[in-house]
């Protein structure tokens, strides 16, 4: 494909866009380099039966240094820079190359079963939290490498506790109590979700722990080496042939860096990479109207791997969360503007936490049509079988008093907490103040009547005298404490009589992809007949084997958390070699 920029301008030009691109939430994203464009490399053109994402591995004729290390990290995220941070300890050589300018954004909420913080509370119940994981990927998992997590999650703990608490930073034990949601399905939440914060429980007053993991391998001599994007693997030949490294490209040449142990990929997934989601997740495509991501994760480990000779997951899997808060009469999907341009984009950023909230929720045509107490994923996902794929949620002023009685969990629950800031002294709340900004920007309507607020979100002639009726109705099922349409609780349920009413047109965020290469329970790379690659590790998001579909967003910090263990485990096997 045609590169728009030089690679020395885009990487001089990414210092300006790092924190965005690595926090996930640029409005728009530089135009990325492609694969294929640089003078001196040749790419052939896609072979018959290869996707024309994946593509073929460039031929890369001149290499302008080589470099040799025991552990050669590529990418510096949550894997990747966990495992520079414990191989700095563990004493293993080692260089990571990150294609950004900065160290990636750092997940804050990881889950370790039975660690020192949840002393006083249950043990978890590891058969009932296996058969949540499996159930969530319909088997499509391996239950070994789940296990691993579950066995080795308290150590990855400790490692990190270690490095956080010399800091200054607190750990705090997330415990929920469920108190029902997904439509009264029982749900096994296990107490084991970690988070760090200051004494006050401030997470803005400490700092961040991949920050914090780069100074702690700069004391032991090492560096991130920045402005490195992976161009391919190398591999020797042969079915048994080991990866011995990668190459990368960078603003002097190509870099190969040799690795005498083992590579370990830790790119993160491909959300950032359209033709790759559109190929691989249509219903992402379809339902998503607004971004979360790191802006780098253009799944180039995962194609570079399966340049090499590793299998991805045969189905994919994504992290969407019901917040892509985006003007009326806007659609899901990638904006015909940003296709049109050859740089296809969502229409917004962010997240917008209320659009979790269980409030009445109707299609574009003004019907309900799904159970609104639901994982995060379910609404976008039911959306995208309905017109624009984009949907409305409806609340009164009522809010602050029905998303205490909600109780939702884990982020979500941010809603709840976070509106008390704006509780009066006569107990009502002011949600003029709480919404201001969304409503300053257009994207959140408000109205005196319910007929006002229609017109305002773009109903008209059919769909407006039915969404009318679909609240006249709802009102209806709130008074009989009994949702006999979707089946709600009837605790979720809310009313919409007291005026101002509000209304919110969703779409998915997205977050980021958790399908990708194949691994065995030790984080070996598979290749299409399921034996390991030598020498090829993956962790964390471009790594496959976990999820299937979605993700299980009720076991609360479970992607971090096998992420990190994943990245240690990989090093704990460098290090006995």
């Amino acid at each position: 494909m045609k590169a728009e920029v030089s690679r020395r301008n885009f990487l001089a030009g990414m210092a300006g866009v790092g924190a965005l691109a690595a926090a996930g939430l640029a409005g728009c994203a530089p135009k990325a380099h492609e694969e294929g464009a640089s003078a001196g490399k040749e790419q052939a053109p896609a072979a018959a039966g290869t996707p024309d994402w994946l593509g073929e591995a460039p031929e890369i004729k001149d290499i302008a240094e080589t470099r040799e290390t025991d552990l050669l990290i590529v990418g510096a995220g949550n894997a990747g820079m966990a495992a520079a941070a414990y191989a700095a300890d563990q004493g293993v050589d080692f260089i990571v190359c990150e294609g950004g300018t900065q160290v990636g954004a750092t997940r804050h909420w990881f889950a370790a079963l039975d660690t020192p913080p949840f002393a006083d509370k249950e043990p978890v119940d590891r058969q009932r939290l296996m058969g949540e994981i499996v159930r969530y990927s319909s088997g499509n998992c391996d239950q070994r490498l789940i296990k691993m997590w579950m066995d080795e999650s308290g150590e990855m703990f400790s490692f990190v506790d270690g490095i956080m608490s010399a800091a200054g930073a607190v750990v705090y034990a997330d415990e929920y109590e469920m108190p029902g949601g997904m439509g009264g399905t029982p749900f096994y939440t296990s107490p084991c979700e970690h988070h760090y914060a200051d004494a006050s429980g401030n997470r803005k007053g400490i700092e961040e722990r991949n920050v914090l993991f780069e100074k702690h391998i700069n004391e032991a001599g090492y560096q991130v080496t920045y402005g490195h994007l992976l161009a391919k693997l190398v591999r020797e030949e042969g079915e048994a042939g080991r990866v011995t490294g990668a190459i990368f490209e960078t603003d002097k040449g190509y870099v190969q860096i040799d690795a005498r142990k083992a590579v370990l990929l830790a790119t993160g997934g491909y959300a950032a990479n359209p033709d790759m989601v559109r190929a691989l997740s249509p219903v992402t495509a379809r339902s998503v109207t607004a971004l979360g991501y790191n802006q780098n994760n253009k799944g180039m480990g995962i194609k570079a791997a399966m340049w090499a000779g590793a299998a991805k997951d045969l189905t994919s899997a994504t992290m969407i969360f019901d917040r892509g808060l985006v003007a009326p009469g806007t659609p899901a999907g990638y904006t015909s503007e940003s296709i049109e341009a050859g740089d296809p984009q969502f229409p917004g950023n962010g997240q917008f936490n209320p659009g979790t909230q269980p409030f009445l929720k109707v299609n574009m045509a003004g019907e309900r049509f799904a159970n609104e107490s639901a994982d995060y994923d379910y609404l976008p996902h039911a959306a995208a079988q309905q017109p624009t794929g984009t949907y409305i949620s409806v609340w009164d002023g009522n809010f602050g008093e029905d998303v205490q009685r909600f109780h939702t969990l884990g982020c979500s629950a941010g809603t709840r907490m976070g509106v008390q800031a704006f509780k009066k002294d006569d107990g009502s709340y002011d949600l003029d103040a709480y919404f201001e900004k969304e409503l300053a920007d257009g994207r959140l309507q408000k109205a005196d009547t319910l007929d006002e607020l229609a017109d305002k979100l773009g109903f008209d002639a059919e769909a407006k005298k039915t969404f009318l009726a679909t609240c006249e109705r709802y009102n209806e099922l709130f008074d009989a404490q009994e949702d006999s349409d979707f089946y709600k609780e009837a605790y979720r349920l809310s009313e919409l009589r007291t005026p101002p009413f509000f209304g919110a047109t969703l779409g998915g965020t997205l977050l980021t992809t958790i399908d990708g290469i194949r691994i065995d329970h030790d984080c070996r790379a598979l290749d299409d007949r399921g034996f390991p690659i030598e020498g090829l590790y993956a962790a964390g998001d471009c790594s496959g084997s976990v999820f299937s579909g979605n993700y299980p967003d009720q076991l609360h910090g479970f992607a971090c958390g096998r992420t990190m263990t994943e990245a240690l485990h990989v090093v704990k096997l460098v290090a006995e070699q």
